[in-house]
């Protein structure tokens, strides 16, 4: 329930470059970008192929987070971070999923100007389906993006930024829960 009567609801938007968006040609299929830079997100849409591919993401560097979702077909919320044990690691945002390793899933892994999938799954590389990437790179005082090990006290475990953050999202990466 989106609209339910007398239950909140709670809603995040993120508007990129004033709303303005491009065709990149930076990787090996063309992708349509709305990024800004200077807070470090794009958005971005492509088409899957089903082979490996490289799409280019508009932000200028390597990406810290990226989440996919199909616009074809109902599918997860595909998430990696800078946080994960790198390039072959995939979790599920909207399921209980933990962190799973995948050998083939992000191809040719992350760069200044595009990340790489592997050959064609439902989530985020099937051939003539469409995505829309949400790509996140580290700024300071803007957005940091990591993992940490609870201790199970009533304070929690502590977690740097660097900064007072607006929004946190968590999720357990080491169990299905």
């Amino acid at each position: 329930g989106i609209n339910q009567n007398n239950v909140a609801h709670v809603a995040w938007q993120w508007k990129a470059n004033g709303g303005t968006t491009a065709t990149n040609t930076s990787g090996t299929v063309d992708s349509v970008v709305q990024a800004n830079t200077d807070a470090g997100m794009s958005i971005v849409t492509y088409t899957g192929t089903g082979g490996n591919i490289t799409v280019g993401h508009g932000l200028g560097v390597a990406p810290s987070a990226i989440i996919i979702k199909s616009r074809s077909n109902a599918s997860p919320w595909v998430v990696w971070t800078a946080g994960m044990a790198g390039t072959t690691s995939v979790m599920e945002l909207n399921t209980t999923g933990a962190e799973q390793t995948v050998s083939n899933y992000w191809y040719n892994g992350f760069s200044s100007t595009t990340f790489g999938l592997g050959t064609g799954t439902y989530s985020h590389n099937t051939n003539n389906y469409t995505y829309v990437a949400y790509c996140f790179a580290e700024k300071q005082g803007y957005s940091k993006f990591g993992k940490y090990v609870g201790n199970g006290n009533a304070d929690g475990s502590f977690v740097y930024t660097g900064f007072k953050p607006a929004f946190v999202m968590l999720k357990d990466v080491t169990q299905a829960t």
